[in-house]
């Protein structure tokens, strides 16, 4: 029995730790996944079509596209491919987080299936308070941001048939969104190397590969960059430890 309140107690800690982290995703989230549903509806889909494709694949970008491809032509190649590209970036991700997951347990299943660009930035850039634990931290970091997804989504399939708006233009509120988590990141590292490698970088490639081919090379160099500079972190690190 006292094991048992230890763990609630435990795992309120780390919902509470970590909802405050959470709320300007909550903001971008319920924003977006409402125009989602809505878009959806417009396509004479029922509020069920979002609600369930947030639940099972929880990929934003994707869901959208996915509007086309389900009034298209069955056409699973094109589909894997597309998928493939819009969500290339989440190979890096996985890469870089396989040290924090280690020792999760079952939850890392969920962490793998619910990582999304939010969650990837949250769970790198905030460290849990010493009380709590990291691996539940995550874990409700990430499952608090697909809640919101779900509930904007369905939101706003049930609503589709009241709310006429012009949408144009609204994922711009992700690029706001990631900027200020950005920000948030600069002002609390001591040494920016590794921001300014994700700034420039990107920019390089941009310049040299085009707007649609330089996320995955820039994506390539950066993991390669950061490989080679992990015994200067590592050093640095311990440095300011001690």
């Amino acid at each position: 029995m006292m094991k048992n309140k230890m763990k609630k107690s435990k795992s309120n800690s780390a919902l509470f730790a970590a909802f405050p982290h959470t709320l300007p995703i909550m903001a971008g989230f319920l924003f977006l996944g409402m125009s989602y549903g809505i878009y959806m509806h417009s396509k004479g889909f029922s509020f069920l079509y979002p609600m369930l494709m947030s639940i099972t694949v929880f990929a934003g970008s994707m869901e959208f596209a996915a509007v086309n491809l389900l009034l298209g032509a069955f056409d699973p190649l094109q589909a894997f491919l597309m998928t493939l590209m819009v969500n290339a970036r989440h190979l890096f991700y996985g890469i870089s987080l396989l040290d924090k997951y280690r020792g999760a347990g079952i939850k890392k299943l969920y962490l793998i299936f619910g990582l999304c660009d939010e969650s990837f930035s949250i769970n790198c850039s905030v460290t849990p308070p010493e009380n709590v634990n990291k691996n539940k931290f995550m874990f409700f970091v990430t499952l608090l941001n697909q809640c919101y997804w779900v509930t904007g989504a369905t939101l706003g399939g049930i609503f589709g048939n009241f709310i006429f708006f012009n949408t144009e233009g609204i994922e711009f509120v992700m690029t706001a969104m990631f900027v200020v988590i950005f920000l948030e990141n600069w002002l609390k590292e001591k040494n920016h190397l590794s921001s300014l490698l994700g700034l420039f970088i990107p920019a390089f490639c941009l310049v040299l590969f085009g707007k649609n081919g330089y996320i995955i090379p820039a994506m390539l160099i950066i993991v390669a960059t950061l490989i080679l500079l992990k015994p200067y972190f590592t050093k640095r690190e311990a440095k300011v430890k001690k």
